[in-house]
């Protein structure tokens, strides 16, 4: 069997070795084609950045029930969560902003919590105190909390931030109502992107809201303060002996009250005769409510209380003592204890 074999020539080729011009083509026509699909594998890559997401769920902010009456500062938190997803290692910026809530405000540290034309005044914070406010809402005074998160392996990362509120003492005159706020909306969102925080809030351009309320309750509440009541000295009680001391009742604003005096430490049934005594003598004495020491002041609601309504301010109460003309005891120091009581 005869067998053809190409003829090589020194330092030439085959014609096997030549290159066919349609089989280059082809080949060009291949890479091309793979090149392209390297690209369009490309931007599918920058389709899925694209599609990364951000969530923000907020926490209710309840303060415990606070007395205004105390003037002093009650803080609650709440917890503010960032979760997002997307390419692993991917790094994400995130700015949550808080607006002024459906009570209004006039800066990030003045928002109110209201129950009808009723307003309590508190702010919102951020770790360290800081005012947290919106970087859209101009008349907050106050940035945005921004921080950037860095998703795992898996392509996920979350991130918790504690907001602190504060309802501000010296609010004596609020009325005893449920207040609150709602955030909703613009007013509570984040902006989030594939750059950090750190360039600007207003370069994060996806977003996502959601809704909390931030509540309190301010309950009816009374307090009293007593003074002495000193009748001084006498050498004999032959005629009366009168003076006035007071006590002070505050109350939250519109609540009513009833003040009573107990029957002190001889438990005298008629407020007009009570005793202050010395081991097993006494002197005989009288607490009132008019300075002509006609109207007792005793315990028995409706009788012999003394009526009132708070403002929320002190509201000073005087009460008048009298030391009716008796037999003198013995000379020393007499004394009685009288427990006041404000019912509301």
């Amino acid at each position: 069997m005869q067998r053809a074999f190409p003829l090589r020539t020194p330092g030439g080729s085959s014609d096997h070795d030549r290159a066919d011009p349609m089989s280059i083509r082809s080949l060009l026509c291949r890479m091309m084609a793979c090149a392209a699909l390297i690209l369009a594998g490309m931007f599918t890559t920058a389709g899925h950045v694209a599609a990364q997401s951000c969530t923000l769920s907020v926490t209710p902010m309840i303060f415990n029930p606070i007395d205004v009456t105390a003037n002093a500062q009650v803080d609650a938190t709440a917890t503010a969560t960032v979760n997002c997803s997307g390419l692993p290692l991917q790094l994400v910026g995130v700015c949550i902003d808080l607006g002024p809530g459906s009570g209004g405000a006039t800066d990030a540290t003045s928002r109110f919590m209201v129950n009808g034309a009723q307003q309590l005044r508190y702010g919102l914070y951020s770790t360290g105190m800081v005012p947290w406010g919106s970087s859209t809402w101009a008349g907050g005074a106050a940035n945005p909390v921004g921080f950037n998160i860095t998703l795992s392996l898996g392509g996920t990362g979350s991130r918790a931030e504690i907001i602190t509120g504060r309802v501000y003492g010296g609010q004596p005159t609020v009325a005893p109502l449920a207040y609150a706020s709602t955030f909703t909306g613009l007013e509570a969102r984040i902006r989030y992107g594939l750059l950090s925080f750190l360039l600007g809030c207003n370069l994060l351009t996806s977003s996502q809201t959601t809704t909390f309320t931030v509540t309190a309750n301010v309950p009816p509440t009374c307090r009293v303060t007593t003074n002495l009541l000193d009748f001084g000295s006498a050498g004999i009680l032959g005629s009366a002996r009168d003076v006035a001391s007071n006590l002070t009742p505050t109350c939250t604003n519109g609540t009513a009250y009833q003040v009573g005096l107990d029957g002190g430490l001889t438990g005298a049934t008629n407020p007009a005769q009570r005793r202050m005594a010395k081991g097993a003598e006494f002197v005989t004495y009288g607490l009132y409510r008019d300075g002509s020491r006609t109207l007792p002041f005793g315990s028995t609601a409706g009788v012999d209380t003394l009526a009132g309504t708070g403002t929320g301010l002190a509201q000073a109460v005087t009460i008048h003592g009298r030391v009716p003309s008796q037999t003198t005891p013995s000379p020393g120091l007499y004394t009685d204890t009288i427990v006041a009581t404000v019912v509301y």
